[in-house]
């Protein structure tokens, strides 16, 4: 580890290479203490400065695990305390004009992310095709762009401090921009890249007095097509940045994919190194540039995307023949590990074999370290950590539990007859008698707010001081409560709310084999949000009904219709860590095959409306074009498995949510749900025009509160919303619910947001009939 603040280099060329890196790190804390500080901090419990205390705590143990890991070029700025983008849009001044008036400058930050009574959010759609949410920002034509980097400068001296060299990460401006929203009838952002470059280069300037030898730009928009003319954008600005004279050296970082052209146009710039993807992307674009061969290459061999362990001969084998195409190799991870948990350390209940092939985080870094010291010394360096490796991958070809033949031939029997429903209007004609609903009918998503006395009660299962008995008992408690209070605040349909379950994804691969849940695999979905994604590592079989019992018990309690909640196959697929030795196509295929069962089974218990949520359909849309097609198809289909089962009087709802829907539009359409709520709240209804244009015509329920936001809305707003609504829905198609689930929701605000959002159609639906 250094003991001093670098001096910066005499020219950018000269900075030292480095050979062993990774693009950043998660920082929610391996006990989610992140989570927790920011938590309080919102509801007083914390101070600023305690807050600011926990956050420095861990961006130090987390450059401190790097460094004795082995990297010697280790990332800052990778910390947030909710999203990289929001820190990026307030380093350049660009936050939306309603947060303004708020002084205190954390107050304003977390107000752009989540709200007040008084402020309404960002948007919040997914990052590229992964599971984590960005805040988007708004660019109009009257933001005036401005450099605030006190927090990567702040950073930046207190790794210096702790000994560390320390290369920050910034998010480059193509990426910003290509992100970005336009408002106001502005232009689209990515015109505004002039404005922004002065910007950045002050911020290189900055960064040498700073006493940085290298700065990471990070820019996976370059591995789409989301903007068009990207290499050419990426000659210009990367051209520009790399004739300023006074910087440190720039890194691009591509990742999420292959390059394409665009790393031609990086390689013919003055910047000092590329970093690609090699997981998704190719050894075969690199040869195919012999501009690299006077860059820093930073290969992404090891998946920071993924559980599984690198198959460390390979990856050799991948940088041995990238030798000849750099000037100089560093190894790293493809990405941030921000989507992989911390550590494998706690995970007891991992059987040997599925231990032996994993890597967490912290075994990621070490892998890089190796791959690393084998290609400067040799592979027999580091020999006894590529036999364990070759070791363990021959149990994962041999295991039983990778091939069940019978899911197997029951997937191969799958005909077209088995994808599809009678005709929808026929459809909606048997569920309107069946259900007998008066128009604008009201529901929930799902879950409902995740008690003190439910999280207390998963506890005590866990540590066996209750038996799964009392669990049940005190879980059909709760359903009593939360069926009796949507009875009270008059909704029409209702939900049984969940408490029994963990998470939408992880409640159902805890009972499905092929899949292992972690025991503290946690991470960040957005701010403070963390899941744990179970691991799928073989073919998926339901043994036994998941969700019958308590729906069922649910709906003994009331007249009114319960929903049956399920979670569908693509998004069981997308918030999981997947297997990567089939195609994904066949592994949604075996869980839509699990889930049609529960479909059935449901049906014949007496459950009339069955909703099986796809919230991240768009999330795992390919990022180029040419690649979409393909993957909509089966995502189609596999959500027409799992849903096709139940008769046409069974009324099969969808739910998604915080995505920019525009380019699955036909696809959620070809879904065939028999109504689909969708996010809207925060996006002003527009989705609903998008699906007008493709001829949508079943029932709709836009969110019409955001329930990511903290403020209540009034009633008076909601009927705006439905207003708004009714212009492109007749209302004979349209449902009316929040945005989303409201586990994350305190008991007060959901009663009251739910009890004006009972007003609202209420009064809605009065002046529908007055006027006919």
């Amino acid at each position: 580890m250094s003991t001093a603040v670098p001096t910066p280099p005499t020219t950018p060329q000269s900075a030292r290479h480095f050979t062993a890196t990774t693009l950043g790190t998660a920082r929610i804390g391996p006990h989610r203490e992140l989570k927790r500080a920011v938590e309080g901090y919102w509801a007083g419990r914390v101070s600023a400065a305690e807050l600011d205390v926990v956050a420095a705590d861990l961006r130090r143990r987390s450059w401190e695990e790097l460094s004795t890991a082995g990297i010697d070029s280790i990332p800052v700025n990778t910390f947030s305390l909710y999203d990289q983008m929001l820190d990026t849009a307030v380093m350049l001044d660009a936050l939306p004009p309603r947060v303004a008036g708020i002084d205190d400058p954390l107050d304003r930050y977390f107000a752009a992310a989540r709200g007040t009574a008084e402020v309404t959010p960002l948007e919040m759609t997914k990052w590229f095709d992964t599971n984590y949410h960005y805040l988007v920002p708004e660019i109009g034509p009257d933001t005036a762009f401005a450099l605030r980097p006190d927090k990567v400068l702040s950073e930046i001296a207190q790794a210096h401090g702790a000994g560390i060299t320390a290369r920050p990460v910034v998010v480059g401006p193509i990426t910003f921009l290509a992100l970005a929203k336009a408002v106001s009838d502005g232009p689209a952002p990515i015109t505004r890249i002039d404005d922004l470059l002065p910007l950045y280069i002050e911020l290189l300037d900055r960064l040498v007095d700073a006493g940085v030898e290298w700065v990471q730009f990070d820019e996976p928009a370059l591995v789409t097509d989301i903007v068009d003319g990207l290499p050419d954008l990426a000659a210009a600005v990367y051209g520009r940045l790399g004739e300023v004279t006074r910087r440190p050296a720039i890194l691009v970082a591509t990742y999420f994919g292959d390059a394409g052209d665009a790393l031609g146009a990086l390689a013919r710039t003055g910047i000092e190194g590329i970093a690609v993807d090699l997981v998704e992307g190719t050894v075969e674009s690199v040869a195919a540039v012999p501009e690299l061969s006077s860059k820093l290459l930073v290969a992404g061999v090891v998946d920071g995307r993924n559980v599984w362990r690198t198959d460390l001969d390979r990856a050799l084998a991948t940088l041995g023949t990238l030798l000849g195409s750099a000037g100089s190799l560093a190894v790293s991870t493809s990405c941030s590990t921000l989507h992989v948990p911390y550590s494998l350390a706690g995970e007891d209940a991992l059987d040997a074999n599925l231990r032996g092939w994993l890597a967490f985080a912290a075994e990621k870094f070490g892998e890089v370290a190796t791959l690393s010291r084998a290609l400067r010394n040799g592979r027999d360096s580091e020999l006894e950590a590529f036999e364990v490796c070759r070791s363990a991958l021959e149990t994962r070809q041999s295991d039983p539990r990778l091939r069940d033949m019978a899911v197997r031939d029951r997937l191969a029997a799958i005909t077209d007859s088995d994808v599809t429903r009678g005709v929808a209007v026929e459809r909606i004609a048997e569920q309107n008698a069946r259900l007998g609903l008066p128009a604008l009918p009201t529901t929930t998503i799902g879950s409902y707010p995740q008690t003190t006395a439910i999280r207390k009660a998963r506890a005590a299962l866990r540590s066996r001081a209750i038996d799964r008995a009392e669990y049940h008992r005190r879980m059909r408690a709760e359903i009593s409560e939360v069926v009796a209070l949507q009875e009270k605040i008059g909704l029409d349909v209702l939900v049984h709310g969940e408490p029994e379950r963990n998470d939408m994804v992880q409640y159902f691969a805890e009972q499905l084999d092929g899949f292992f849940a972690t025991a503290n695999g946690w991470v960040q979905s957005y701010g403070t949000r963390c899941v744990r994604p179970p691991i799928l590592f073989g073919d998926v079989t339901r043994p036994n009904p998941m969700t019958v019992d308590w729906i069922t018990y649910a709906q003994s309690l009331t007249d009114k219709p319960v929903k049956g909640m399920l979670t569908g196959p693509v998004t069981i697929l997308a918030w999981s860590f997947v297997r990567n030795d089939q195609p994904l196509s066949t592994s949604a295929s075996q869980i839509a095959l699990a889930i049609r069962d529960e479909t059935v089974d449901l049906e014949r218990a007496g459950v009339g409306i069955i909703q099986v949520d796809e919230p991240a359909l768009r999330e795992l849309l390919p990022l180029r074009s040419v690649d979409k097609p393909a993957y909509l198809e089966w995502a189609v289909r596999a959500f027409r498995l799992a849903t096709a089962g139940v008769d046409d009087s069974t009324q099969v709802h969808t739910h998604l949510c915080y995505s920019e829907f525009g380019e699955v539009i036909g696809a959620i359409a070809a879904l065939d749900a028999d109504v689909t709520s969708i996010e809207a709240a925060r996006s002003h209804m527009e989705v609903l025009d998008d699906l007008n244009a493709v001829g949508f015509a079943n029932g709709v329920g836009p969110g019409v509160y955001d329930i990511h936001s903290p403020r209540v809305p009034d009633a008076e707003e909601i009927e705006k919303s439905l207003a708004a609504a009714l212009d492109a829905v007749d209302a004979q198609r349209l449902w009316v619910n929040p945005d989303c689930g409201l586990k994350t929701r305190g008991t007060d605000e959901v009663v009251a947001s739910l009890t004006n959002m009972v007003t609202a159609a209420r009064k809605v639906r009065e002046s529908i009939s007055a006027t006919r």
